[in-house]
């Protein structure tokens, strides 16, 4: 009978991980048992006889049979291992986008643990050489390793800053910056297209220029630095003047009032809203036009100024129906009746409300909500004094 330890040791056999395939002794027709490195000859007909085994692979792949690819594959990248390393590594980096895209989490550890090894074997024979640099580079990224990809690119960069090597310094700059947005750290993000905007502007490159403040302007509202981003956005619009680019400036000019809003400066708020709308209408940009108004009559709710805000939602509703935005004219009448409701004029806030109903009706969304409001102000002026009807809207 089986003893106790036994039973023991077969359990633990049976937890130890399963040896990675590329890390096993490599036997192969394809590789003379020769104690010599390959000739040039030798490797060439490696190389050409791998590159068929990674088309067979793929058509594979393409016939649904991923675990047969997977398996031609694996015999491919053991004997990429007898080629240069910069072959090995480039092979790696395609396999491995494969079995991230596949979601073959083994088989993508597997080959994110042999890239490492190589790594570690080339630091130690000497630095990283450019070439290696960038394919190790590619390869990270191509397996969706953050970090690893980080730690290359910062490393490309600080060769680049030692030799002078702008056009190299610029691409590998906007590369760590994506790398860094792609994880939402808009702290390591901002400084580094900072510097890629002062590049910009140093060389008089206005286009360039456009680019990285309309980056910087995303990452700081999405960082909530108002501050920061108000800046940004509006040396952007200075950039869209000077390149006339006018009709992207009504956008960006709603953008910087609704960060004087966060600021606490409703005064200039209020004029980049009013700006964005007068140059949005002159350019017929109505939806522009209309998100301006919007935005200044919920202003001028924020801060109790009910009369100006009515004004500016009945404005809205021209502005509304000249470009058929169903949805912005039911949300205009819904702010128009909430108004009418605290001032207590219920007929308008019902015939308000009826309008919305309408549209509601008509983009079939939202009914119960108005439904609910006309009923709310039926119940309210059922009990309370008569009140004048205002002209409806």
């Amino acid at each position: 009978m089986p003893t106790v330890q036994h039973w023991g040791n077969l359990k633990a056999f049976a937890q130890m991980p399963e040896p990675n395939p590329l890390e096993l002794p490599i036997k192969d027709p394809l590789i003379p048992e020769l104690n010599r490195p390959l000739s040039p000859f030798e490797m060439r007909r490696l190389r050409e006889a791998l590159d068929a085994s990674n088309q067979q692979a793929q058509a594979e792949l393409d016939q649904g049979n991923d675990d047969e690819a997977f398996k031609i594959w694996y015999r491919e990248l053991r004997l990429r291992q007898y080629l240069t390393p910069i072959e090995e590594i480039q092979a790696l980096g395609r396999v491995g986008e494969i079995a991230w895209t596949k979601t073959r989490t083994q088989d993508l550890k597997n080959i994110y643990t042999r890239l490492l090894v190589v790594q570690q074997q080339s630091e130690k024979k000497a630095p990283l050489t450019p070439e290696l640099l960038d394919a190790f580079a590619t390869a990270y990224q191509q397996l969706r390793k953050i970090d690893e990809s980080l730690y290359i690119h910062e490393k490309i960069l600080a060769n680049a800053r030692q030799k002078g090597d702008l056009p190299t310094q610029i691409k590998t700059l906007n590369t760590l910056g994506e790398l860094h947005l792609s994880r939402f750290d808009y702290g390591k993000a901002a400084p580094i297209y900072e510097e890629l905007l002062d590049i910009a502007q140093s060389q008089q490159d206005s286009y360039q220029e456009g680019i990285y403040l309309k980056k910087l302007a995303e990452i700081y509202t999405e960082a909530l630095q108002p501050q920061n981003a108000v800046k940004i956005k509006e040396d952007l619009a200075n950039n869209y003047l000077r390149n006339q680019q006018i009709q992207s400036i009504p956008d960006i000019k709603v953008l910087i009032g609704l960060d004087y809003d966060a600021l606490n400066q409703p005064e200039k708020a209020s004029q980049n809203f009013q700006e964005a709308f007068s140059l949005a209408w002159s350019l017929q940009q109505y939806g522009a036009a209309g998100r301006a108004l919007a935005q200044l009559g919920d202003l001028y709710r924020k801060y109790k100024q009910d009369d100006y805000a009515l004004q500016i939602y009945q404005e809205l509703i021209k502005v509304e129906q000249r470009s058929y935005n169903y949805y912005g004219l039911m949300n205009a009448y819904d702010k128009i009746g909430e108004i009418y409701l605290t001032k207590k004029n219920y007929s308008g806030a019902i015939a308000a409300f009826q309008q919305g109903l309408e549209l509601a009706r008509a983009i079939n969304y939202n009914e119960n909500y108005f439904l609910a409001k006309i009923d709310q102000a039926n119940q309210q002026m059922s009990t309370s004094e008569p009140v004048p009807n205002p002209k409806q809207p």
